[in-house]
């Protein structure tokens, strides 16, 4: 049984412990606020890019001859090679967070029949990497996360050099692999997938993927059946391909730029649900040890005062 003096010194070092988890609880909360409001703005912003595909897509200037026809679905064999883009986290104290999307997505990977020979894996976040290990899963790039809204551009700046990398790899712009043969082409990225925590409330999130490239033919066609809510439609001039590139640059923008901020958002709320259960047992915990204190200290005073009293009989006897 442990005396009062380390009772008490118990008792003071979780109170420590509890003010930390409350400081760290305070802070995922704020930064949850500072991401939800974000992703506002960018899915907003997303609507406006949509508008303009929408826009461009109704004009009917594709056709299906080989000059107008969009490079929506490729033509590359199954056995083509595959980019993954996988968010994470740098930071602990976030519970599974980062295993349960490294599961998701290999079960992903698997189910679309996607070997790891023919993935180039992309993981944001040092976090993944033991996870990814203990799979057996190669990583070929790593980038790390910002630890605010203010580093998220050059983070995506970094992303997309990556993906013009992965799409391609033999421009003559593009530096050469090191102790790679300067004459040996290097093999072009068919596909490239996103795979992140999707934020649904401050403390639950949902794993999701993204098609990033090519840009999928369902939606689309759906952009072009969509009704559009004006009765004059926007004019296209006739060299609608600078418009269409410049539109599609934005596209990739906003979408890498939503996937961090939707993965930091979900990092966050899991930081936040793990300390809500750590205030929960740090509560528990106090007040086992202080109904412990105050029963052990009432024992000690009865002690004494069983003493006195005895003590004040024996010299009245004798």
């Amino acid at each position: 049984m442990l005396t009062l003096e380390a009772l008490q010194s118990q008792i003071h070092s979780i109170e420590d412990l509890q003010a930390i988890v409350r400081t760290m609880k305070a802070l995922a909360m704020v930064s949850i606020r500072q991401y939800e409001k974000a992703r506002t703005s960018l899915t907003q912003y997303n609507a406006t890019i949509e508008l303009g595909l929408q826009g461009l897509l109704q004009q009917r200037r594709f056709s299906d001859s080989p000059a107008g026809r969009l490079p929506l679905a490729s033509s590359s064999p199954d056995h083509a090679l595959v980019g993954v883009i996988l968010f994470g986290s740098d930071h602990g104290l976030c519970g599974q967070f980062n295993e349960q999307i490294v599961t998701y997505a290999l079960d992903q990977l698997h189910h679309r029949h996607i070997h790891p020979d023919q993935c180039l894996l992309a993981a944001v976040g040092g976090r993944l990497i033991p996870y990814l290990d203990a799979a057996q899963h190669p990583v070929q790039q790593q980038f790390s996360l910002p630890s605010s809204l203010a580093g998220t551009p050059r983070l995506i700046q970094e992303l997309v050099l990556a993906i013009k990398q992965w799409r391609f790899p033999n421009h003559e712009d593009q530096r050469p692999v090191v102790n790679e043969p300067a004459d040996m082409p290097q093999p072009e990225i068919d596909r490239i997938l996103l795979f992140y925590n999707q934020s649904l409330s401050a403390t639950t999130f949902q794993p999701f993927t993204l098609q990033l490239l090519p840009l999928d033919p369902a939606w689309l066609h759906q952009l072009e059946q969509r009704p559009w809510h004006s009765s004059a439609r926007p004019m296209v001039s006739p060299h609608w391909q600078p418009l269409l590139s410049a539109l599609i640059r934005q596209y990739l923008f906003v979408a890498l730029h939503r996937a961090t901020v939707e993965s930091l958002a979900s990092e966050n709320a899991a930081r936040l649900s793990s300390m809500q259960a750590a205030e929960k047992n740090i509560e528990e915990r106090l007040t086992d040890l202080t109904a412990e204190y105050r029963q052990q200290r009432q024992n000690s005073i009865t002690g004494e005062l069983l003493d006195i009293v005895s003590g004040f009989e024996a010299l009245k006897n004798s």
